[in-house]
């Protein structure tokens, strides 16, 4: 029986729904609930009034320490009658002219909550942003009405008089910041005149690509929420002036750089309070069910996996200088995804050095990134200059000062691929910072773990991020696969008109199909027969036999890279044939390292 229950438009809607959680939870999951819902990824501020229902994906780029707060408590009004209010899904309590707070009634609830940092996914790449924009709902001003005049709002958190914020949905949330406030109120060099920079409270881990961000508060199974998971939070909005720290009385603060951190401006980090959440397995907006596709998307033919698995690559073999087997590692690479771990390594990660890039070849690893992000949703091309390596931050560290985890350039979504052009690297001093770099960057692509400095300690949190390496020569990281390319003479005197052909070939309509064609193939199932194990253990003992040197990392590797290959084919379940491909292909990629001149030869395999 279909459900005949609607989302809940403020608070107190909602707060009468709980006695039906269940109910509530069963809406959230019909994917077409959230399609009339505003992104406020997408929508201006000025837009939204307080307390409007609104959605926002992201990327948990820190989680911040539990809350207290009312959630329910007793109002006394001038005559003496008592009322109980709802304090949960809010930041300010409500009250109306006259009535007053019972903080000492027996009915008082307090409750817990606790607030993710969420930033918009790092490393989105322009078709993606586009394509979600283009699924977001059109805001009316007209149809958000005006709020009571009335109500008049307290802090939830303190007793400090909150501003009032009716009718602010008029208006375009124009405000001083705070250094405008204290420039103009404090003397030069007053104590309190630090303040911390939008840059910093925003904490992009990509900073030449900032992400919006909002700070999302929870309310219940805490433990759920993983660091650096994507995420698609829905709940109420809430831009209440009085959160900025400009507005507190902070005369007494120990700590203001703390208290500033904690709380910005909400017109800089708005705040949510969140009552559905949905993981999102992938940030690819065209195949989001929660997003209203336009009709085109919805009702465009898709042709068989095996028939854009071969255009897919052609075209990547005609980027790489006709190279059919590197257009086969590079796709495998592409779709490749940890699908299991265990206690020694993550399972299914597939790190790539294409090295043996052709000299003369100017800027061939930008055009080529410049392909790819047209292909995927999510990516990050970092040359792996000595100014890049000494001077960025590249793994997140905790500032005790502020209680923030300030994020790093490898603090990044799952399936974010990260592209390292060693193309660009000259001579010169590695410093302390950059060798810290390397190692954080080899530490990520050997064990799919980004470490965390807490100053006193270090974590390593799970991370899903494919490393593409391109080179010259012999690249100084780890990978799990190294291919040399085999460049014709005649496609490097072509490689610039080749790319160019790349992009003419790259119409929308095929784009559509290798966009969806490889996350697809990243998120499908693949299943191994007892049948075909033991057939891969007897080929793995012939291996062996035949050459000493094969280990157990080497029967890795072709798991890997068969498991991709039958994917990539439309396959799920594993056969002889595949088997038999990726055996094939191993044996030619380890001849062509062997072809290379010694001091090139003498890596990683």
């Amino acid at each position: 029986m279909p459900c005949t229950m609607e989302l809940p438009s403020t608070p107190d809607e909602l707060a009468a729904q709980q006695a039906d959680s269940a109910a509530l939870k069963d809406l959230l999951k019909d994917p077409s609930r959230w399609h009339s819902i505003p992104l406020l990824n997408y929508t201006p501020l000025h837009k939204l009034k307080d307390q409007t229902l609104v959605r926002f994906r992201g990327m948990i780029q820190d989680m911040m320490d539990p809350e207290i707060y009312l959630e329910r408590y007793e109002v006394k009004s001038a005559d003496g009658s008592k009322r109980v209010q709802e304090g949960k899904y809010r930041d300010c309590l409500k009250m109306a002219t006259g009535e007053m707070i019972d903080y000492n009634a027996d009915g008082n609830v307090h409750g817990e909550r606790r607030t993710m940092f969420v930033v918009s996914v790092p490393g989105l790449n322009d078709w993606s942003k586009e394509h979600e924009k283009q699924c977001c709902p059109q805001i009316d001003l007209a149809s958000l009405g005006q709020s009571p005049s009335s109500a008049k709002k307290r802090t939830i958190v303190g007793e400090e008089e909150a501003m009032d914020v009716d009718g602010a949905s008029e208006t375009t949330f124009k405000r001083p910041c705070l250094k405008e406030i204290q420039k103009d109120s404090e003397p030069v060099g007053a104590s309190k005149s630090f303040v911390l920079g939008s840059e910093y409270l925003l904490n992009s881990p990509l900073p030449d690509r900032p992400s919006m961000a909002c700070m999302v508060k929870v309310y219940d199974e805490f433990d759920t929420y993983q660091l650096n998971s994507l995420v698609d939070f829905v709940g109420f909005l809430s831009v209440d002036p009085s959160l900025d720290a400009a507005t507190l009385d902070i005369d007494d603060c120990e700590n203001l750089s703390e208290l500033q951190a904690a709380h910005p401006s909400p017109f800089l980090i708005p705040r949510l309070h969140a009552f559905g959440v949905q993981v999102l397995p992938h940030a690819n907006p065209l195949l989001d069910k929660s997003l209203r596709q336009p009709t085109e998307i919805c009702e465009e033919s898709y042709p068989t996996q095996l028939a854009v698995h071969k255009d897919l690559r052609m075209l990547l073999k005609l980027c790489l200088f006709d190279d059919d087997l590197a257009a086969e590692y590079l796709l495998s690479h592409l779709i490749s995804t940890v699908y299991s771990r265990s206690e020694m390594q993550s399972i299914g990660k597939f790190a790539l050095n294409l090295c043996n890039l052709p000299k003369n070849c100017e800027a061939y690893a930008t055009k080529l990134y410049q392909i790819l992000e047209l292909l995927l949703p999510a990516s990050h091309y970092m040359p792996m200059t000595l100014g890049t390596l000494n001077t960025a931050a590249f793994a997140p560290k905790k500032d005790y000062e502020t209680n923030k985890l300030v994020s790093g350039v490898l603090q990044l979504a799952p399936h974010t691929h990260l592209v390292l052009d060693e193309t660009s690297m000259q001579q010169g001093k590695l410093e302390a910072n950059g060798v810290h770099a390397v190692q954080h960057l080899a530490h990520l692509i050997n064990n799919q773990e980004l470490k965390c400095d807490f100053q006193y300690y270090q974590i390593d949190y799970q991370a899903n991020i494919p490393v593409l390496v391109l080179s010259e020569g012999r690249s100084m990281l780890p990978s799990d696969f190294v291919l040399p390319i085999n460049a014709d003479a005649k496609a490097v005197e072509l490689v610039d008109e080749s790319l160019k052909a790349a992009h003419h070939y790259l119409q929308p309509s095929r784009l559509q199909q290798f966009r969806k064609y490889l996350t697809t193939a990243r998120t499908s199932g693949f299943n191994v027969s007892e049948e075909h194990t033991e057939m891969i253990q007897q080929d793995f003992v012939d291996m062996r036999k035949a050459n000493v040197k094969s280990n157990a990392d080497d029967l890795h590797g072709l798991l890997v890279l068969s498991r991709l290959l039958g994917i990539a084919r439309g396959k799920d379940t594993f056969d002889k044939e595949t088997w038999q491909l990726a055996t094939e292909f191993e044996a030619k990629r380890r001849q062509r390292i062997q072809a290379l001149p010694k001091s090139s030869a003498q890596m990683r395999n």
